[in-house]
């Protein structure tokens, strides 16, 4: 058992990486279309970034679909948690189970329609206009972005079950609900430094 979770551990830490690299891929990239495309349209006059707009496009789904489950894992989904934050800690962690159980659901609806999605844009053939290059691939990363986000938000859920959450709530699998943080108060050197 102890080797199954080190492996696990060590195949959870690479897929990690992977998605930390292929979203900051895709911003760089997103950032370099849109420079070289101003610089090479007002400074050169030229429409040597004909195809800036499709590749920005490409950067900015694979961004936004495979950033879903990076932010589940880290916590950092935006929330209402206006009521939460008032909640003392067994509610806030029935809240926080429920929530992710249900985000879970819906993400694994969701990768489910999307695959169908992708498999209509495979099966009409339609390319893009500036690279020629088929539609389907752009979307192919709506189910995977959907389902990896799926994973996470079981992850999410269960982590809140074991014995490390104990006296915590955690948001996701690499953050501890900022209401369970021991040191909270703001200190006057901490409001000086900015």
């Amino acid at each position: 058992m102890k080797i199954l979770k080190q492996i696990f551990n060590k195949v959870d830490y690479a897929f990690m990486k992977l998605e930390e690299f292929i979203l900051s891929f895709a911003i760089i990239l997103i950032a370099i279309m849109i420079v070289g495309n101003v610089i090479a349209r007002e400074v050169f006059s030229s429409g040597a970034f004909y195809f800036a707009y499709e590749v920005s496009k490409f950067a900015i789904v694979i961004a936004t679909f495979m950033g879903i489950g990076y932010a589940a894992r880290k916590g950092r989904h935006i929330s209402m948690s206006a009521f939460y934050d008032f909640a003392p800690l067994k509610v806030r962690k029935v809240m926080m189970i429920t929530i992710n159980f249900v985000t879970a659901i819906v993400m694994f609806v969701m990768a489910y329609y999307t695959y169908h999605f992708v498999m209509f844009e495979y099966e009409t053939g339609a390319i893009t206009t500036s690279l020629q290059l088929p539609r389907y691939l752009m979307a192919v990363f709506l189910p995977i972005g959907f389902f990896t986000a799926g994973v996470q938000f079981l992850r999410n859920t269960f982590i809140n079950f074991t014995k490390k959450a104990k006296d915590k709530v955690y948001l996701g699998t690499d953050s501890v609900d900022y209401n369970d943080e021991k040191d909270k108060e703001v200190k006057l050197e901490d409001i000086s430094s900015v």
